[in-house]
């Protein structure tokens, strides 16, 4: 399980609650075994590793600018590429990034089209103000970089934030080496969005982990022709949903190799 951290330049336009220093907070008590990834890994043994993507630079902010130039977008999806070094037969990623469902919206408009607040959700439980600004948000990004809408890779590095471009690289490097990969919820979904915008085979070596309580997941899970293995109105992030559909995949692996069947 790999959990990708990062922070976003958008959250100074107020659509998050929060101040971005709690992504450090979480980072450290992620390191710390006090968080609830780590629990869930703990009980199905799964091994965890989470990635801080330069807390202290927050990306761009995409109502006026690219979330990040060419060279970072390249090295952070190089980073989560070698992120996967080691000798696995199944990966899962997740995320943790204050204001990074405006990030997801801002990415599923570009890629589908639509009413922006179709895709914008309460995330951590914003209130009606803080919704409205953050479909204001996406709204005045996507009119800030319309003349790049068309291509998938420009969208990510435009729109996108450190973390979910090193989800799409791991994403990646997992197809290449043919590497089964669970894929959280309404976050790291857009990483694989953006590599199926880009090639339509990209995903098929992925599971959708969890159906997200996020709104319009359940919309982007059946563009991309994934049924997710759980759904239980999950929200929380840090590959939460993952880590538990994993340990659906290993008691199914378990029942297919172990149990007897009639003959015997």
């Amino acid at each position: 399980m790999a959990v990708f951290a990062g922070n976003h330049g958008v959250t100074a336009q107020g659509v998050s609650p929060y101040p971005s220093t709690v992504t450090q907070q979480m980072l450290d008590n992620f390191g710390a075994g006090g968080a609830a990834i780590n629990q869930i890994c703990k009980t199905f043994d799964i091994g965890f590793k989470a990635y801080d993507l330069a807390l202290e630079i927050p990306t761009g902010d995409i109502t006026i600018e690219p979330a990040m130039d060419e060279k970072t977008c390249v090295a952070t999806m190089a980073f989560g590429m070698e992120a996967i070094g080691g000798n696995h037969d199944l990966l899962a990623i997740g995320e943790m990034g204050i204001g990074n469902t405006t990030i997801a919206a801002a990415l599923y408009a570009a890629l589908y089209g639509g009413p922006v607040s179709h895709w914008v959700g309460r995330g951590t439980g914003v209130d009606d103000e803080g919704l409205k600004r953050k479909i204001a948000a996406v709204e005045k990004a996507l009119s800030t970089h319309a003349s790049i809408l068309n291509d998938p890779l420009l969208v990510l590095q435009h729109l996108g934030g450190r973390e979910i471009a090193a989800m799409a690289g791991m994403i990646l490097a997992a197809r290449m080496e043919r590497i089964p990969l669970v894929i959280d919820g309404y976050v790291a979904t857009a990483a694989a969005a953006v590599l199926n915008a880009a090639h339509p085979s990209a995903l098929d070596h992925c599971f959708a982990g969890h159906l997200s309580a996020e709104g319009a997941h359940r919309d982007v899970l059946e563009r991309l022709g994934k049924k997710p293995l759980l759904e239980l109105g999950m929200r929380l992030g840090e590959g939460s949903g993952a880590a538990l559909a994993i340990g659906v995949i290993k008691a199914a692996l378990a029942c297919h190799d172990g149990m007897a069947t009639f003959g015997e």
